[in-house]
């Protein structure tokens, strides 16, 4: 039944596609914020202020999906999770929770796989950039032989470049750069700080004065 209310909303122009969405999903959409012709199926949506999800974006298989006001997720990116209560999978970490938070103003750009099985959160300012980076919160632990997880965390005023892989327990720390094709398997520390390589590891202090650490709108034109 809820995949044919989803499919019936398609054909709703996008003022009675949200009422209807949160009418019949407890969703919560801000009047400012929009979502394209997109597959979004969490357990529960927020989404604030003047926030949007781009058209052929899939998002199934979440607990949560928060998008704080003004951050954006754009065009063809690939969402996903593994629900809670699984009798096999993930059983051993109760824990878990499979959720995607945007900071403020921040921005997942195009064409990307997001594996959130267990929590990621992208913080204020940041910017998921490029195309065809991975994100991938579970793997197999072959000491133990059974599937693991750990969130995934990217700070404030992050830039992460095109074609990365960030992996599970992974944590970019605020004001700093994964360059393109990099490869992030650990919780790194030092900010202002240009990060490269597989796996990334530290290369360069930034500047705190950069432009792009102190601006005040997500967009950069």
């Amino acid at each position: 039944m809820k995949t044919l209310l989803t499919l019936f909303s398609f054909l709703l122009p996008w003022p009675l596609r949200r009422g209807f969405l949160e009418l019949c999903f407890g969703y919560k959409i801000h009047p400012t914020a929009r979502i394209g012709l997109a597959w979004v199926r969490p357990g529960r949506l927020v989404m604030d202020e003047g926030t949007y999800i781009g058209h052929l974006t899939v998002c199934k298989n979440l607990d949560l999906i928060h998008l704080k006001a003004h951050s954006r997720i754009g065009r063809g990116n690939w969402i996903t999770g593994f629900p809670i209560g699984h009798p096999r999978h993930f059983a051993h970490e109760p824990d878990r929770r499979p959720e995607l938070i945007l900071g403020e103003h921040s921005a997942v750009t195009n064409r990307h796989l997001i594996d959130c099985t267990n929590r990621v959160t992208i913080g204020r300012f940041a910017t998921f950039a490029g195309f065809q980076s991975q994100i991938l919160t579970h793997s197999i632990d072959l000491e133990k032989c059974r599937q693991s997880s750990a969130p995934i965390t990217i700070g404030d005023y992050c830039f992460v470049g095109t074609n990365c892989v960030i992996l599970g327990g992974s944590n970019l720390p605020s004001y700093s750069v994964l360059a393109a094709k990099s490869q992030l398997a650990k919780k790194l520390t030092d900010e202002y700080a240009l990060y490269a390589g597989v796996p990334a590891r530290f290369i360069q202090e930034l500047p705190a004065d950069y432009g792009y650490f102190r601006r005040t709108e997500g967009v950069v034109a």
